[in-house]
């Protein structure tokens, strides 16, 4: 725990102007940012009497070893700095609302020649018009199963339209009326962007017209006695009514605003939004945080409002924004959402009348959220508590290990050794910080020696990183020998090797210098958990003792009996079969193993598909589904001449003499042979992969095993 007059600046350091801060630890790493439109005078809110502080603001400042700051003209440009930077650095003290999922929204995708409707979510997409967000994706696929009567827009995937051009034959939703087949030109490309656009008008409000055109389309096919049609038109009406029946008018003059209210206590706060547009309440969303300082509601609205605009533009940002309190100071907030819009925007609070009455559900609505959260998450937040205090106390730690990693080898029978890194924070999975690796230091079934060559490679790492930013410095260690290891994220042939496990090298190129980001591989755990007994603890200690590291503690969590194994005792630590502090450590455990076992089938996967073509350098998957597609078979690609592969688009003669020396060197494989009559196949079949010719994997091929991987 650190003293805040240990890095508080000095007197008249701090510039009385508009500006953005930073709070970082002891490794660097930002863990809060803020702005302020005095910088001094903000500060010095957090130098005074750490009684005189909010809890989770002394915590905060007790956690932190330096602060520093940025000097801007405006307090808009504090606003846009300080977003910016909680995106970037994901501080652990700032005000996140947590979002439980990510809302989806009706699509309509007119930036492609035959526009279509469907369920997106995410990041939104240029020349893509989008409608919510909707609670529920099954509320979008009802709203649109009834408008397809009236607009036939396509619905289906790229897939199934192609193969429905191909073969001239359109889907269900064509022969039923709820698509206008533009796959099979039933429409040209202009009439169904048409109809997607008046599809688009009426999912914004502009319902009037096209049910008065109905109408007076359905009067005239009556007159005309042309029943069926009338008949048609009037189930076509009702459709649209009972669309609009889904959204009510709850705005007068078809106003577009969004409506956000706060309902809050001492730790967390729920905040909800109504989107309304063209009168109608097209969308609802919810978030909750914790309250790291003592915030008021105005500021808590001004979190939600960068969260929910921070990425917007246009349209997307309302003409009216109604809110239960303002933002101190006002101007730079509205000033920043008139900026994002092109145009004015309202930010005010409802005082009577249609708004007022809304304003009052959406609150309904934030205080049942808080509750319902409260419900749900409240336990959840105890019981981690309680499980890193019970962990601390078995282990003798002297504080609860916010951070704890596990590491897990994996092989089968001795091939593809391989192993993992778990991340957990808070006792919560952090999955953007686990890492893979890959035994290179020698052949073979032995998890002793696999953990310890781990162990030392991530832990090099981290000296090395302490020692380039200067907070360590030891001229035993050699940084250059520091393994750079896979991201999780890191597909299995990402980059040159890197799916394939470590690649020793410096580490000045993948870590940034001094980002203060939080996914960083050099930050310390306060405990190391690996998979297994008093071998593998031993192995793991005895690495962090080689590389001079004495502040991390290890244990082992043995499978067989669940037992804790601390090093060099004789005996393991027994914990209670329902103490939560084992069971958060069976999950760490049980996450390594899962995170290793699907590493090692993936490399053994790779494996059993390598072939000939595979040691052809330059030869990517573009090119081998070329060839295979070209000759039909590998069996007639092996019997192909130079001058026939050459025939092959992008295969030029150099590189058809190296895949002609491949087979030659390969060699020729064993026949397959049906089992149930002996049989020898041949192989004419064509061959959709671009894996090793007539190497068919062995029916009932082991599967992992516990027992084989440790």
């Amino acid at each position: 725990m650190a003293d805040p007059s240990s890095y508080r600046p000095k007197p008249g350091q701090i510039p009385d102007s508009p500006g953005v801060y930073r709070f970082r630890d002891e490794h660097r790493r930002v863990i809060y940012v803020g702005k302020a439109k005095s910088l001094r005078q903000r500060l010095a809110n957090y130098f005074q009497d750490l009684a005189g502080l909010h809890p989770r603001t002394r915590t905060m400042v007790t956690t932190a070893a330096s602060v520093e700051w940025t000097v801007v003209s405006t307090e808009v440009e504090a606003l846009q700095l300080e977003y910016s930077w909680i995106k970037e650095y994901d501080p652990r003290f700032n005000v996140k609302y947590r979002d439980d999922k990510s809302y989806p929204y009706l699509a309509v995708t007119m930036n492609e020649e035959f526009p279509r409707a469907q369920v997106m979510r995410g990041h939104k997409k240029k020349g893509v018009r989008y409608f919510g967000p909707y609670a529920h994706a099954w509320a979008i696929r009802d709203t649109v199963d009834l408008l397809l009567r009236v607009f036939p827009v396509r619905t289906c995937s790229a897939g199934v339209f192609k193969n429905a051009a191909r073969t001239g034959r359109p889907c269900l939703l064509g022969y039923i009326g709820k698509c206008s087949a533009p796959c099979v030109g039933r429409i040209s490309p202009d009439d169904h962007w048409e109809l997607a656009d008046e599809f688009c008008d009426f999912m914004t409000g502009r319902t009037g017209t096209y049910l008065r055109r109905l109408e007076a389309q359905m009067t005239e096919a009556a007159e005309e006695m042309e029943y069926e049609r009338a008949a048609r038109l009037r189930d076509d009406i009702g459709a649209l009514k009972k669309a609009m029946e889904k959204n009510a008018v709850v705005l007068a003059d078809a106003t577009d605003a969004d409506l956000i209210a706060v309902a809050e206590d001492e730790l967390e706060a729920a905040v909800q939004i109504f989107h309304v547009r063209g009168g109608r309440v097209r969308g609802q969303r919810g978030w909750v945080t914790d309250k790291v300082e003592d915030i008021t509601t105005g500021a808590l609205v001004e979190h939600a409002l960068q969260q929910l605009y921070g990425e917007e533009t246009g349209d997307a940002v309302p003409k009216e924004v109604l809110v239960p309190a303002l933002p101190d100071p006002l101007e730079p907030v509205q000033e920043w959402l008139t900026a994002r819009r092109g145009s004015g925007v309202s930010l005010r609070i409802p005082q009577r009348g249609d708004k007022r009455a809304l304003m009052e559900t959406v609150e309904r609505n934030a205080q049942q959220g808080l509750v319902l959260h409260k419900t749900k998450r409240a336990s959840d937040l105890t019981t981690r508590s309680r499980a890193l205090e019970e962990i601390a106390e078995a282990l003798d730690l002297d504080s609860a290990p916010l951070r704890i990693e596990c590491y897990d080898i994996s092989h089968l029978q001795g091939d593809d050794v391989v192993a993992s890194m778990v991340v957990f924070e808070d006792g919560l999975a952090r999955k953007s910080e686990y890492r893979r690796f890959q035994i290179k230091g020698f052949e073979g079934q032995d998890d002793v020696r696999s953990m310890h060559e781990v162990i030392t490679r991530r832990f090099r790492r981290y000296l090395a990183d302490k020692e380039r930013t200067g907070e360590w410095v030891d001229g035993d260690t050699d940084a250059t020998a520091v393994s750079a290891e896979t991201p999780a994220g890191a597909g299995a042939g990402a980059g040159a090797g890197a799916g394939a496990g470590a690649v020793d090298g410096p580490v000045a190129s993948s870590l940034t210098e001094e980002d203060g980001r939080p996914r960083r591989f050099a930050y310390p755990p306060q405990l190391v958990v690996v998979d297994g007994g008093q071998p593998q603890v031993a192995a793991a200690k005895r690495a962090l003792d080689e590389l001079g590291i004495d502040d991390i503690a290890v244990c082992g969590l043995a499978k067989r009996l669940e037992e804790v194994w601390l090093p060099h005792d004789d005996d393991p630590v027994v914990l209670p079969r329902t103490s939560e502090g084992l069971y958060l450590l069976q999950r760490v455990r049980d996450e390594a193993h899962r995170f290793a076992i699907s590493y090692q089938r993936t490399k053994r996967a790779k494996r059993f598909r390598a072939g000939p073509l595979d040691d052809v350098p330059g030869l990517g998957e573009t090119r081998k589904q070329a060839l295979i597609k070209h000759f039909g078979s590998m069996k007639r690609l092996r019997a192909a001449t130079i001058d026939q592969i050459c025939e092959v688009p992008g295969i030029g003669r150099k590189t058809a003499e190296t895949i002609a020396a491949a087979f030659a060197r390969a060699a020729a494989p064993a026949p397959a042979v049906n089992t149930a009559t002996g049989e020898i196949m041949d192989e004419e079949e064509p061959d959709t992969t671009a894996g090793s010719p007539g190497e068919p994997v062995a029916a009932g091929a082991p599967e992992d095993r516990r027992g084989q991987e440790t």
